[in-house]
């Protein structure tokens, strides 16, 4: 019996069957790949983030890039530390996309730079954990919607553009030489500093105005143009995780603890989910929704067997084994064992005087067997009428027990 079970059997799927069944999952994992090299192949060339000169997209500000460049000012990009404030000078205005994305050493090291410049300063909708250092004195309030509004200040640049849409982050100072305009709630969306050197500083609440898809809104370009064109060379510094000096402590972080040097004790550590690359819960979320997919694709609906009618004649062997293999393929040992039981009893019903309307009644089978079997009734119940078999082994071990029982009720 062992050897039987462990062998190949007319049961066993062929190399063909297991192809055609995964030859489906095969091909949509090949598509999914091609277009993910696709995807990534599109997206390498025109396609950047936020706010980057060279992007084309909804939020990219290749637009604005070009318009300066019509008017004579070239915009070069650097995503470190080290190249903004090498470019720094007084005929540079170095615009920041992300102030608060770098650390308290690197804010230092760019305000003590910008500071002596004598060049122009943008930053981007700096908040509470970069204003203080980047630029001191200035305070930042609750932020507000982003709508069309008007200057009510004296800027020159404001003034041209008129009407723009600003708004978010909100700005306040006691410094003199300053310009706030573009109010939200009493306090200016975008405030000009003069600096020490000659240079300034400006401080726009929102980036909508530098937007692909804003930038033909209202006075939007003539701002942009404005606040970003005043120098010939334009430094378009977006902050990235990779620059090396983002390693680095800020002045008074460490201190000499036994030879080692530990953060000061105001600083959080970062959490899990800050060292997760951004993307990751919408990358998640389309993963959920293909598993959600797949298990729908492969499930399987089970239901009862229909009989029907064959257009042709077919052998009865081929009939049972087709049977056979539509019971293994979904695992219904418990169908196939009561197929087995129920063929038994209507055969050997006729042998042992019992009427068919009694066939598969265990009050008046089991009593018929045990008078041609005495000392089998017990073992006959199990047999003929028992719980399903626990496995592929059990279930054939059931038929050649079905098998004795017939041979012994014909010869007794």
């Amino acid at each position: 019996m062992t050897g039987l079970t462990g062998s190949t059997t007319s049961m066993s799927p062929s190399t063909r069957q297991v192809w055609n069944r995964v030859r489906g999952l095969l091909l949509a994992l090949a598509l999914l790949v091609v277009a993910g090299i696709a995807m990534a192949a599109l997206r390498s060339g025109d396609h950047h983030g936020r706010l980057d000169p060279r992007s084309v997209d909804q939020y990219g500000s290749r637009a604005v890039a070009e318009l300066l460049k019509d008017r004579g000012v070239s915009t070069r990009v650097v995503t470190t530390l080290e190249d903004a404030t090498g470019a720094a000078g007084p005929g540079t205005t170095v615009l920041v996309t992300a102030p608060d994305l770098l650390t308290v050493a690197q804010q230092q090291d760019f305000r003590s730079t910008a500071a002596t410049s004598g060049g122009r300063t943008v930053l981007i909708a700096p908040g509470p954990t970069s204003i203080g250092t980047l630029v001191p004195g200035v305070d930042v309030d609750f932020p507000t919607d982003v709508s069309l509004r008007g200057p009510q200040c004296d800027l020159p640049a404001a003034r041209a553009a008129d009407t723009a849409e600003l708004g978010g982050e909100r700005y306040s100072t006691d410094a003199p030489g300053t310009d706030g305009c573009y109010p939200a709630d009493g306090l200016p969306s975008l405030l000009r500093i003069d600096g020490p050197a000659g240079g300034d500083t400006v401080l726009l609440g929102s980036p909508d105005i530098l937007y692909n898809d804003r930038l033909d809104k209202h006075g939007n370009a003539s701002l942009a143009l404005q606040l970003l064109g005043s120098r010939t060379e334009l430094v378009w510094y977006i902050p990235s995780l990779d620059d090396p000096s983002a390693a680095e402590p800020a002045d008074g972080e460490r201190h000499d603890d036994g030879g080692r040097d530990t953060a000061s004790e105001g600083e959080a550590e970062d959490t899990f989910f800050d060292l997760i690359p951004g993307g990751w819960l919408w990358g998640t979320l389309q993963l959920a929704v293909a598993a959600v997919l797949a298990a729908v694709w492969r499930a399987r609906r089970l239901g009862p067997l229909v009989t029907e009618r064959l257009p042709v004649a077919i052998r009865a062997s081929e009939a049972t084994e087709g049977r056979a293999r539509l019971y293994r393929k979904v695992n219904a040992r418990d169908r196939a064992a009561a197929s087995l039981r129920a063929a038994t009893r209507t055969r050997i019903a006729p042998r042992l005087g019992v009427s068919a309307a009694e066939t598969h009644s265990p009050e008046a089978l089991l009593p018929a067997v045990s008078a041609h079997l005495p000392d089998g009734e017990s073992d006959t119940r199990e047999l003929l009428f028992g719980a399903p078999p626990a496995d592929d082994a059990a279930l054939v071990r059931l038929a050649d027990q079905l098998d004795a029982l017939e041979r012994e009720v014909r010869t007794s």
